[in-house]
């Protein structure tokens, strides 16, 4: 009779502990759920370009710091063509080649060697051509550094893109000049094309660069996308820096000019 009282008196616990147990559980207030983040609508694509690498690596560690997609043109036949693009490569970026081409009142420029003349001839400017591609590893399209004139002359760049047609490269007009022929005839070629929209640092100061980068953003709402042009200057990639995260958060999505050519 002992022992059974024992073994009741201990059903008895293990219950009562049981419901207790049921009890804290039941009562215990559930973690609320985690309120789901949703993105904000794009309002508009930018595609960032910065030209004129190749002459030194001097920012190199600057646009490190940037990690958002950035499209970088560089020069070719320079110290650090290669280095740079190899770099630039790694670091994520899009690279291009910055063709030189002939500007008008060249007298007032320091042309880079192998300029592309509108007086050459096509065996002239597909070398020109083949040799500057073979100079930039990693290359997915060209854009025009100068060629205010060679732009504006259909025989020029016709021998230009078709060369670029059959690399399966893009072309991106830097629209140097506002009589470009560069759009319709890509279009009639059917070469994949885009063309700049804004100039980020026509002059080398932050509070400058920041105005266009806010016309960069207006054009993305208005039209869908914009790019925009700057270069291989510490101030631009400074503000760069400082600017695109807070367009990311307003809901501007940076994109590869590659992802904008039509």
């Amino acid at each position: 009779m002992k022992s059974y009282n024992t073994g009741y008196k201990i059903a008895v616990i293990v219950l009562s502990f049981v419901i207790i147990i049921q009890w804290i559980l039941l009562i215990k207030p559930k973690p609320k759920p985690t309120p789901e983040v949703i993105p904000p609508a794009v309002k508009g694509m930018i595609a960032i370009v910065l030209d004129d690498w190749g002459y030194n690596l001097n920012n190199l560690e600057l646009l490190r710091q940037i990690k958002y997609p950035l499209t970088v043109s560089v020069l070719p036949g320079l110290s650090y063509s290669k280095s740079v693009a190899v770099q630039l490569h790694q670091k994520g970026c899009q690279i291009i080649l910055h063709l030189p081409m002939e500007p008008q009142a060249r007298q007032k420029f320091r042309l880079e060697k192998n300029t592309i003349m509108v007086s050459m001839n096509e065996a002239e400017i597909k070398n020109i051509i083949a040799e500057d591609l073979s100079n930039v590893p990693y290359l997915q399209g060209v854009s025009n550094h100068m060629g205010s004139k060679a732009t504006e002359d259909a025989g020029t760049m016709a021998v230009i893109f078709r060369e670029l047609k059959k690399r399966h490269l893009y072309f991106l007009d830097s629209f140097a000049s506002e009589e470009s022929v560069c759009l319709d005839l890509a279009h009639k070629m059917r070469l994949a094309f885009a063309r700049r929209d804004i100039f980020l640092d026509n002059q080398d100061n932050p509070e400058y660069i920041r105005g266009q980068i806010y016309k960069l953003k207006t054009r993305a709402r208005v039209y869908g996308r914009a790019i925009g042009i700057g270069h291989d200057r510490k101030a631009t990639l400074e503000v760069l820096k400082e600017m695109m995260p807070k367009l990311s958060k307003e809901g501007y999505k940076f994109v590869f000019v590659s992802e904008l050519v039509k």
